[in-house]
């Protein structure tokens, strides 16, 4: 819960660097959240006049989304990439890149985003 915590502090610092173990840590987390979320049977649902009420999921997913892409940003600056990079989950297929981006391990050493956070 530690790494959970952690990142929704730093919730909109895009500069700097993500450990995988933070970016990972996180992301389980949220996983775990939304799927209780979804157990509970707590999204989104219809009034008896048709309109579209937010659940509490769907609000935990708008409070959790800038948090998310900020940890995803620094995790590619940590393997020496530009946040852009991000836009190619929008492509399928070739967003299994990203996929790759997020598991292999940072550069050593200091990079142009900053110091390296394991710090080795």
């Amino acid at each position: 819960m530690e790494w959970y915590s952690a990142v929704l502090k730093k919730y909109a610092d895009f500069n700097g660097r993500a450990r995988r173990k933070e970016y990972w840590m996180y992301t389980l987390i949220n996983i775990v959240i939304i799927f209780v979320l979804e157990i509970a049977g707590i999204t989104m649902m219809k009034n008896t006049l048709g309109i579209i009420i937010l659940g509490v999921m769907g609000i935990y997913c708008l409070a959790t989304l800038l948090p998310s892409l900020a940890v995803a940003i620094r995790r590619l600056h940590d393997t020496g990439r530009s946040g852009w990079w991000l836009l190619i989950c929008f492509v399928p297929f070739v967003s299994l890149i990203l996929l790759y981006f997020m598991v292999i391990d940072g550069q050593p050493g200091a990079n142009e985003y900053g110091p390296n956070p394991k710090g080795v």
